[in-house]
């Protein structure tokens, strides 16, 4: 049930980013006097459909995977009137940027309100305004379980949320583990919960400590509250997640050339941790609808909309990519030609973008048979 839930809110949290993402090319667009012909929800097979006062003709449609922006003339060599053809350059520079731009200042609000909530501890130089921040600690929570442990034994599993033993409530990681210690070698009464649903487990705990008392490695997560600061903490976090994010895909690039030199070089097992890393920092839309949204699921709004905003970011990051098929992409294209003073017909375009379609769906393939190995392990 938890998988079916995730995968929902998963669905739906992406379809919002795209819409989002798709929604800032249009309203710039429209502003800059280009005709927006169709904006659609979701991906055809059409369900709905009317033709707005503006002209837009909004759709609705069947797969719920984001949506789109039709725009008139979309081709950089269009001459037609009102057309993305025959907009200035500079206009066509803001209507490409825009989408990124608006999963940016998206998930800077999305941020400002998790810090509203209780912004999670990420970064060892977190951001924050001392005088409007308070620390918050989440649950007890089971990081992972010991083989051959009383905590293994007596079925528990990493995500478990402690909350009482023997009646007493559990406050913090510390006191969990004076309080296994001091009831080392007895039976004792542990109340938890599991995917929302409370459990209780009269266990034995084990007497020696070299191989745990309750043998398993606990954690607490830190929040930090802010109220008037929330959005300067959310502006901000926004900023290091961004330059988090261009580190790590710098990380993927460099490991990704390591790995594939080693390969011609000593074959597989000397390129193996290579593409081991690059196959773990990478997930794509099963890694997320399968794994992270149903591990997040029942954490709470804020873990919710943090991740939500984490992905806006990253939307926002692999757009600005210069990938032929995605907005950087098709802006460094656009601005060769004009600086070489080439015109870039239909058929040029279409075939540069075809390419970089190409690419991007090689390399989702890849992405996905490693978000399917994750899932089933």
């Amino acid at each position: 049930m938890n998988l079916i839930i995730g995968i929902i809110l998963g669905l739906l949290c992406l379809s919002v980013l795209v819409i989002i993402h798709e929604l800032g090319h249009a309203i710039v667009a429209s502003r800059n006097g280009i005709a927006v012909e169709e904006f659609g929800i979701g991906f055809p097979p059409k369900i709905f459909g009317k033709k707005l006062k503006n002209g837009v003709f909004f759709t609705i449609n069947v797969l719920p995977l984001g949506g789109f922006v039709r725009l008139k003339g979309e081709s950089d060599s269009s001459k037609l009137k009102n057309s993305y053809g025959s907009a200035t350059t500079f206009q066509k520079v803001k209507v490409m940027l825009a989408g990124v731009v608006s999963n940016w200042i998206f998930a800077v609000i999305i941020l400002s309100v998790v810090a509203a909530i209780g912004m999670p501890k990420i970064f060892d130089n977190q951001f924050s305004v001392s005088g409007d921040t308070k620390k918050v600690f989440g649950q007890v929570t089971i990081a992972s379980v010991l083989t051959n442990s009383p905590a293994k034994k007596n079925g528990f599993q990493s995500g478990d949320v402690l909350e009482k033993i023997n009646n007493q409530l559990i406050l913090n990681d510390q006191q969990f583990i004076k309080l296994t210690r001091a009831n080392s070698g007895k039976t004792v009464d542990i109340q938890y919960k599991r995917s929302g649903k409370n459990y209780n487990k009269t266990i034995t705990l084990g007497s020696d400590l070299s191989k745990g008392i309750f043998g398993a490695s606990i954690g607490q997560s830190e929040r930090y509250k802010s109220t008037w600061s929330s959005p300067i903490v959310g502006f901000t976090m926004a900023c290091q997640l961004t330059g988090a994010t261009f580190q790590g895909l710098g990380s993927l690039i460099y490991n990704l050339g390591s790995g594939f030199f080693n390969f011609v070089i000593g074959g597989t097992k000397s390129a193996n941790s290579n593409f081991s890393y690059v196959g773990d920092s990478v997930s794509g839309p099963v890694g997320i609808l399968g794994v992270l949204f149903p591990q997040v699921a029942n954490e709470g709004t804020g873990q919710i909309l943090f991740l939500m905003a984490v992905i806006s970011i990253s939307l926002a990051v692999m757009n600005i990519l210069p990938i032929p098929a995605l907005d950087g992409g098709r802006l460094l294209v656009t601005l060769l030609y004009k600086i070489r003073k080439k015109i870039l017909t239909e058929e040029k375009e279409e075939k540069i973008q075809a390419y970089g379609f190409l690419a991007i769906i090689v390399l989702s393939i890849l992405v996905t048979v490693s978000d399917v190995c994750k899932l089933f392990k």
